[in-house]
């Protein structure tokens, strides 16, 4: 926003501007959610959207890129006004689009030392982005995990620590900007202590305002600091900060006297998607209506546009909403438009997309996070890296996973491994047979793919009698159910995810 060049842009704006229908500014603020399928029932209803309401932004659903790119191509020339197009992609295209590069989720970038890295990674997620023809990303979540019983933010989470969650997500958020990609981080004021999911309740963040300034509200002030572009509002409600049972989105004390007045942000205000449960309100009142009253900009994933839109209209002729409210919200919208290239729109490029998606650098970035991240975690008598190959005799245990798995492959890359595993349909006897033939074995390298298999009296035993190194490829919070073989073995590493790279890597680090 601040290096733009404020003359032309508010040129642009104000010739877009004056030349819109009433509807037209107040459909700006709508963006709907939508598959990225070319069906045509699917595409009669996007067309009525972009028709009818002339819906400002789209929210694409799970899909491939060649298809996503056709129907954005199609939605784009019917629409008169360019329309935003975003993402909601907190580890990049593959949280949405098969056939991408598959980065590691948050929690296992906030394993990563070297932030320069994270700003990197952003960057390449910004480019992926801008082949698409996606102009927003609703990243990084900035939810400090500090309820290890959080059933919706977890592994979304950069960590527990807010100082580091601010950094990584500041870091994410630059690399992304810095390619023209408008960054919205979210759940503001913070979902990360939450036990209640959104998506089906209203959860309750009973810290008061002094634990809320030092752990939620840290990451999203040093965000707002630095003058990044968007933030989305949570379905959270926080009696600290309104005590009317109004989850923070709908609230006026929260989106704008705090968010906007009190921390200054002036960017882009968007709603959580309003179709999630924790946005339902009485049937006399409209979640968009609501929304717009308490300070928001943008009305992300209404459950019913068409009616949401003509409601938004009722509320401004009866005085409810304030036009003129909404004519700024429109302008805003519009600068960050202008901001984001469209008033150059160009379509999507779709010959060669896949190719351009998956780029050499784009593997070699997904490697380089997962080796950064692997983390031991114990390394007693300094046995990793293994060594004395030859005076050994090695096997690898796999929980949870087959064998000749990703892990156990790389493991054989370095010395002649005997494999084993066992799974959750594997019986006590077969179990036991397992443990028998492992007791030949000096050194035993346990990769755990599940917390559903409990940690087993034989399991201990041997942790007890052997070298045992353990590689976790599970959420860290998974490794206090093995707590007790823990203690014995002689190592542990802690890989985050079970994803091939992340076995590759585990490996590589125990050798």
């Amino acid at each position: 926003y601040r290096s733009v060049d404020q003359e032309k842009m508010n040129h642009w704006v104000d010739s877009v501007f004056d030349a819109m229908s009433y509807d037209e500014r107040i459909g700006q603020l709508f963006m709907v959610i939508a598959n990225p399928k070319s069906d045509n029932r699917n595409m009669q209803r996007l067309m009525r959207y972009v028709n009818e309401i002339k819906i400002g932004g789209i929210l694409f659903h799970k899909g491939d890129p060649v298809t996503q790119a056709e129907v954005t191509n199609r939605l784009q020339k019917a629409s008169r006004i360019p329309m935003l197009v975003s993402l909601d992609g907190e580890w990049g295209l593959s949280m949405r689009l098969s056939g991408t590069t598959r980065f590691p989720k948050n929690m296992m970038l906030g394993a990563i030392e070297d932030n320069a890295l994270i700003e990197e990674y952003g960057k390449e997620v910004g480019r992926q982005c801008r082949e698409m023809g996606i102009h927003i990303n609703f990243a990084p979540d900035m939810d400090v995990n500090s309820n290890v019983d959080n059933p919706v933010i977890g592994l979304r989470s950069f960590g527990e620590n807010p100082e580091a969650v601010s950094e990584k997500g500041i870091a994410y958020a630059r690399g992304l900007e810095s390619t023209g990609i408008l960054s919205v981080s979210k759940h503001f004021p913070g979902h990360g202590d939450t036990s209640e999911d959104s998506h089906e309740t209203l959860p309750v963040v009973r810290h008061n305002r002094a634990r809320l300034d030092s752990v939620e509200l840290l990451p999203f002030k040093r965000y707002i600091y630095d003058g990044f572009a968007g933030i989305m509002t949570g379905h959270l409600y926080v009696p600290a900060l309104d005590k009317s049972h109004k989850p923070a989105s709908f609230s006026k004390a929260v989106v704008t006297d705090l968010l906007q007045k009190e921390l200054g942000f002036q960017g882009l205000c968007f709603t959580d998607a309003l179709a999630m449960k924790g946005a339902s309100t009485k049937k006399t009142d409209n979640p968009s209506v609501k929304a717009l009253l308490a300070g928001n900009d943008i009305l992300l994933a209404p459950a019913a546009p068409i009616n949401d839109f003509t409601a938004v209209k009722e509320a401004i002729e009866e005085g409810v909403l304030d036009l003129e409210a909404i004519e700024a919200k429109c302008l805003k919208i519009l600068r960050y438009k202008y901001i984001a290239g469209l008033n150059a729109y160009k379509p999507v490029e779709t010959k060669g997309l896949s190719k351009r998606l998956n780029s050499p650098h784009a593997a070699w970035m997904a490697a380089k996070l997962n080796s950064e991240a692997i983390t031991v975690l114990k390394n007693e008598d300094t046995i990793l890296p293994l060594k004395q190959l030859n005076k050994k005799k090695i096997a690898a245990l796999s929980i949870g996973d087959g064998v000749g798995n990703e892990f156990q492959k790389m493991l054989g890359e370095y010395d002649s491994i005997a494999c084993f595993s066992i799974g959750r349909r594997s019986t006590a006897a077969q179990v036991q047979q397992v443990y028998n033939k492992l007791q030949k074995y000096d050194v035993i390298i346990c990769g755990v793919h599940t917390i559903r298999i409990p940690e087993s009296l034989a399991l201990r035993q041997l942790a007890a009698k052997k070298e045992l190194v353990y590689a976790f490829f599970t959420l860290p919070y998974a490794c206090k159910e093995y707590k007790k073989s823990i203690e014995k073995a002689k190592a542990v590493v802690l890989a985050y995810e079970g994803t091939p790279l992340a076995q590759e890597y585990a490996a590589q680090v125990i050798f």
